[in-house]
């Protein structure tokens, strides 16, 4: 483990069809995050407002289109609604991972609170015929 006690990822598996990222850290651990949350969370300065975290709706279907490493620390991740500034650091992944049970029901007590969607402004998938 690192100076700072938070382990390294040492593996990182995209699962596009169910929107899951599967990390695996050096000290053994296997979380799966969602995509979304990890969107939602996402630890650019667009997402957290310079302090004030913004609330980030409507991801419920959002995908990782790609994944760039940073280093030894880190990985950029590409979201296809187009959100790629957010630098995941290993410590954001782990507190993310360990932490994402409560993260997730503040997230949808934030929703709730906002009268806010995490459903999709339009559903891609769907295919309109004339």
């Amino acid at each position: 483990m690192s100076q700072s006690n938070t382990p390294s990822v040492n593996a990182l598996k995209l699962k596009r069809k169910s929107r899951q990222l599967e990390i695996q850290f050096d000290n053994g651990e296997r979380f799966q995050l969602s995509c979304e949350i990890l969107r939602v969370y996402s630890p650019s300065a667009e997402v957290h407002g310079h302090g004030n975290p913004v609330l980030v709706t409507h991801k419920k279907n959002v995908n990782i289109t790609a994944i760039e490493p940073v280093g030894n620390y880190a990985v950029k991740i590409i979201f296809d609604d187009g959100h790629d500034t957010g630098l995941f650091s290993w410590k954001v992944l782990y507190n993310l991972a360990t932490h994402q049970v409560n993260l997730w029901e503040e997230y949808l007590a934030r929703l709730r609170a906002e009268k806010a969607s995490r459903e999709p402004l339009i559903n891609m998938a769907v295919k309109y015929h004339k």
